[in-house]
């Protein structure tokens, strides 16, 4: 019921801050005189709006926007003046998870086949680009809805945690490209610490923060609080990935293996296997992207004849347990309800979901 709950306060937001960001996105093609286009290439940039829009108009979750204005209006901020930077950090997944898209090769997003499989690499990843500039455009709107010094801080901010998350990937992409066999747990949670703890969860409870005047102690709190939810945010979407598909929205379960990606149950697995199902492992992830669908199957049914699976959600579950603990004890200036019950209840079925 819990889950169902943080769903309908989803749904509620995107249905909220979906306008602002069609707006954001319409204005693409908008010029000074000096230098519009003339009307001969009308179809051009017409095709150039449709592709850039493509990702926002499918929409995700919108998790991380919903973290952040959870966060401002629990402390005490009207949800105005946080519109615009939720509607960055939206943006701001859209861009990430086309360019994402094209490094894992991933099939699918959202149910519809990735960009890069509709309209080749050359023109997603422009597209990406596109919208990476439409987020920096929409940050700097705030200083015209915000005080200078909090507007100068929200980039600052953005910065750094989009800096911390494109680290992440390229350490993720390496290590996943040199085939590495002798990384430990620690290791993974540095990748979830940048591409997870602080993009998904912290950074965007920060900038809610940031907002609503929050001292440098409170938002080093959020931070410790967001490490420990995001590693059991990305677990839990690990296993799922090997598990689920998604609610119907993904076709091919093991993606991660396919893109020899080190999750904590892969590293687990590498910990653990023996004899003949350690060398069948390691040569079939020496395959890189050709495994095949048996492959991947194999690896998946390892993990569960070494306990790989359920380990994974074993630290889930206490990660999420260590950060509730935060939450009680620590972000109390995060008080306003119904606000704070809701983010509550969002850590429930960040742990809980099925997709």
């Amino acid at each position: 019921m819990e889950d169902q709950e943080f769903i309908v306060i989803l749904k509620k937001y995107q249905e909220l801050l979906w306008p602002e960001i069609k707006k954001k996105i319409i204005n693409l093609n908008k010029y000074p005189k000096y230098c519009q286009l003339n009307d001969k290439y009308k179809e051009e940039q017409d095709f150039h709006l449709k592709i850039v829009s493509d990702y926002p108009q499918r929409k995700g979750k919108y998790l991380r926007p919903s973290l952040l204005l959870l966060t401002a209006q629990a402390m005490g901020v009207p949800i105005d003046k946080v519109l615009n930077t939720a509607a960055a950090m939206q943006i701001s997944e859209d861009w990430i998870l086309n360019h994402d898209d094209i490094e894992d090769d991933s099939p699918d997003r959202r149910g519809l086949p990735s960009l890069h499989k509709i309209y080749g690499n050359e023109l997603a990843i422009n597209a990406g680009d596109a919208l990476h500039m439409i987020m920096w455009r929409v940050l700097f709107e705030n200083f015209v809805g915000l005080d200078q010094k909090i507007a100068k801080r929200i980039i600052e901010e953005f910065y750094t945690m989009m800096s911390r998350t494109v680290l992440g990937q390229e350490i993720e992409l390496k290590w996943a490209r040199d085939n590495r066999f002798d990384l430990s747990d620690e290791d993974n949670y540095l990748v979830l610490e940048s591409k997870t703890g602080y993009y998904t969860i912290a950074g965007p409870m920060r900038l809610g923060a940031i907002i609503a005047g929050a001292t440098e102690k409170q938002l080093e709190t959020i931070y410790r609080f967001g490490v420990l939810l995001g590693r059991s945010f990305q677990i839990v979407d690990d296993l799922l990935d090997l598990t689920s598909d998604y609610g119907g929205l993904k076709k091919i379960k093991g993606n991660d293996i396919y893109e020899n990606k080190r999750t904590l149950m892969l590293i687990h697995l590498f910990r653990n296997a023996k004899g003949k199902d350690r060398e069948k492992l390691i040569k079939i992830l020496n395959k890189k992207r050709t495994k095949t669908e048996t492959d991947v199957t194999y690896v998946i049914r390892l993990m569960e004849k070494y306990g790989s699976l359920d380990y994974g959600k074993k630290q889930a579950k206490k990660f999420a347990e260590m950060a509730k603990i935060i939450f009680k004890n620590e972000l109390g200036f995060i008080q306003r309800q119904p606000y704070r019950g809701q983010i509550e209840v969002g850590i429930d079925f960040i742990v809980n979901r099925d997709h």
